[in-house]
């Protein structure tokens, strides 16, 4: 690979996409930003250069990290090209389920972990909290997207005139998701700072060490999973209903 070609490459690309349209791009890339805590999902609509600023890493390190990551031959599904009632059903089918059957679990284990070892590291009462808040959260914000938000886009999706919306613009109900997640996103960032950054201290036991694992499994595919709505999804079901024709 010629690293000093393809760096300047990925030079020109980064001054023009934001960090989550790199992502939709060419979806390893949020690997390059997980290892530097870049935030794709929430905050992918800043550009790179912003996002390092932020984060207080080198520009060119990560320039560097992206380049290889695009050197790496990789089978990876482009949900951009995804018609959107597709997408709808896969994030669906994929993320909302499984949080469905994790959430619960997560709440249960947490607790347990907090009455164990709480008196050890008060930090694990704290985290139970922030588990069963970030829980009900999220079970709210998917029962809205899916009663209310998707059904709506697989209208849009298969309509040749704009239909009538109960919620208004679509606008409107992509706001609230919006905020929902940036808040969830929150809910994240203090699970990762509770548990210094999901890493077990010698101390413990293999349910709190699974509770990290789990806690860190579900961090990343929350962050897919809100990349996916935030920066395709709403921008593309945006797009397509300024383009139809009203009634």
């Amino acid at each position: 690979m010629n690293l000093k070609k393809d760096h300047k490459t990925m030079n020109t690309t980064t001054m023009e996409l934001t960090v989550g349209e790199l992502v939709s791009e060419r979806p390893r890339r949020s690997r390059v930003f997980e290892d530097y805590g870049i935030d794709y999902c929430c905050g992918g609509k800043k550009l790179l250069a912003e996002a390092c600023v932020k984060k207080g890493v080198a520009f060119d390190e990560v320039l560097r990290q992206l380049a290889d990551s695009d050197a790496v031959q990789e089978n990876t599904v482009d949900y951009n090209i995804m018609a959107l009632d597709e997408l709808v059903n896969h994030i669906v089918s994929t993320h909302h389920e499984y949080l469905s059957q994790e959430l619960p679990r997560l709440e249960n284990i947490s607790e347990k972990v907090a009455k164990v070892h709480g008196g050890t590291d008060a930090r694990l009462c704290k985290l139970a909290q922030v588990v069963q808040g970030l829980s009900a959260e999220l079970q709210s914000h998917m029962m809205k997207e899916e009663r209310v938000l998707f059904p709506i886009i697989r209208q849009l999706a298969h309509a040749d005139t704009l239909p009538l919306m109960p919620c208004g613009a679509l606008v409107n109900p992509i706001r609230a998701m919006e905020a929902e997640h940036d808040t969830a996103s929150g809910s994240l960032e203090s699970m990762r700072q509770l548990t210094d950054g999901y890493t077990p201290p010698e101390w413990a036991c293999n349910t709190y060490r699974a509770l990290l694992d789990r806690l860190h499994e579900l961090e990343l595919d929350l962050h897919q999973h809100i990349h996916k709505e935030n920066n395709i999804l709403f921008p593309k079901a945006l797009e397509l209903e300024a383009s139809l024709p009203h009634h």
